[in-house]
């Protein structure tokens, strides 16, 4: 979730635009607002921006939370959710309606070009997170890449989001991940990685937290049901030195605080992770996993290129 206070602006401001625009127009302009409605078969329903069917699941863009959420297809009132769409669409031709629809289309508008665009028709679909550039079956793909936690030896983790690595002092520990294969698989050869990682204030933050070079890719060997992603040694003297098979790689920044990360040369099919170096400290327990492998089946809901084109109201936009 976001922070309240980072969208305060525009919420005070979209509040005042609505009390003015309910005090000139009167309730029946409140109800034409762009938000949609996916109806549930418990009586309540989501305020939404724009949605879409991915087999048994429904992936939508909350208009009160401003980021993608999913449910179960099962979930929705599709025939009340369809009455409801033609129910607002017969009554959006009033004239203050079909203003206010552009404003708020406009709003929309200019809060998607802030986001990269990482091919034609695709940008990245939230302000922040990780997220791999995949190419499956010649088609761009977005995947967003989900956050896993390592063990160093066997059973020490860290107990919070950016846990260090804190060998004892002359002993050499190993950094692994559960399991021989990431649950993401990269079908290209060459992904880019795009990061907007949201910090904590109350976690303290790397030295380097403002350079991009603090997120670097590796590659993990692959040992029975482990990956091991290198190991580490903290030295009497408190220095940790690092054992890490580095991939190198391009880092470009976007706009909107996005971090492109690019190998410069095509990856082996194995296991990777991004991770976060914190000097001194060593390196986050908490990495960004994936693998590449051209004959992996497809992944999981990925983001698709939208081409815009006009649909029925009430009608989910086609895959």
């Amino acid at each position: 979730m976001r922070d309240v206070a980072t969208n305060m602006p525009r919420l005070c401001h979209t509040l005042v635009f609505t009390l003015l625009l309910s005090a000139l127009l009167g309730p029946a302009a409140l109800a034409q607002e762009g938000s949609r409605r996916l109806i549930l078969k418990d009586g309540s329903y989501q305020s939404v921006t724009k949605y879409e069917v991915k087999g048994d699941r429904v992936r939508y863009y909350s208009s009160e939370r401003e980021e993608w959420e999913e449910i179960p297809n099962s979930l929705v009132d599709w025939s009340a959710t369809d009455k409801y769409e033609k129910d607002r669409a017969a009554s959006a031709a009033a004239p203050e309606a079909v203003q206010l629809d552009k404003e708020l289309e406009h709003e929309n508008e200019l809060a998607e070009a802030q986001l990269p665009q990482v091919a034609p028709g695709l940008r990245i679909p939230m302000r922040d997170g990780v997220f791999l550039l995949d190419t499956f079956q010649g088609e761009p793909q977005l995947v967003e890449v989900q956050q896993n936690v390592s063990d160093v030896n066997r059973d020490t983790k860290g107990n919070i989001l950016r846990g260090a690595i804190n060998p004892v002092a002359g002993i050499k520990a190993s950094i692994e991940l559960d399991g021989p294969h990431a649950k993401l698989q990269s079908h290209a050869a060459i992904p880019s990685l795009y990061m907007n990682v949201e910090t904590d204030p109350a976690v303290p933050q790397p030295e380097q937290s403002q350079q991009p070079e603090r997120f670097r890719i590796l590659r993990a060997q692959v040992k029975g049901n482990k990956r091991v992603l290198g190991d580490v040694k903290r030295q009497v003297t408190g220095k940790v030195s690092q054992e890490q098979h580095l991939v190198k790689t391009t880092i470009t920044r976007l706009q909107g605080g996005w971090l492109k990360i690019t190998p410069t040369e095509p990856l082996l099919p194995g296991e990777y992770a991004v991770v976060e170096m914190m000097g001194k400290e060593g390196m986050n327990l908490y990495v960004w996993d994936f693998g590449v492998n051209p004959k992996a089946p497809a992944n999981v809901n990925p983001w698709k290129p939208e081409i815009k084109t006009a649909t029925e109201p009430g009608k989910a936009k086609a895959q």
